[in-house]
C-alpha cells in the first residue's frame, strides 16, 4: 500500500481515499484486498474508484464548459429522481 496508509485509519480523508484509489488503478492492490486490509465495504471502495475515474475524465476535458454541462446533467438526473418522491415539488 501507499506510504499514506496507516493500519488503523479512523477517518478517510480525500487525500487517503485518493491514495487508495491510485493504488487500485496502478494495480498495487485490488478493491477486495483494500476492503479486507482496511475493513471497508467493497461497494464503498468501488464507489471511490468510480468517482476518481469520473474526476479524472472531467479534468482531462478540453473545454471547461463540458465539465459544467456534465455536472449539470448529473445534478438533473440525481435531483430529478428524488423529486419523483415529492409530487408537489416535481410539478412546480
Amino acid at each position: 500500500m501507499s506510504t499514506l496508509m496507516e493500519s488503523d485509519i479512523k477517518r478517510w480523508t480525500a487525500k487517503r481515499k485518493t491514495a487508495l484509489v491510485m493504488d487500485i488503478i496502478q494495480g498495487k492492490t485490488t478493491v477486495s484486498g483494500a476492503s479486507r486490509a482496511f475493513d471497508l465495504n467493497p461497494s464503498e471502495v468501488e464507489q471511490w474508484v468510480d468517482e476518481g475515474k469520473r474526476g479524472m475524465e472531467n479534468a482531462l476535458r478540453t473545454k471547461p464548459l463540458e465539465v459544467k454541462e456534465q455536472y449539470e446533467k448529473q445534478l438533473r438526473v440525481n435531483v430529478g429522481s428524488k423529486l419523483t418522491h415529492f409530487p408537489t415539488l416535481a410539478s412546480e
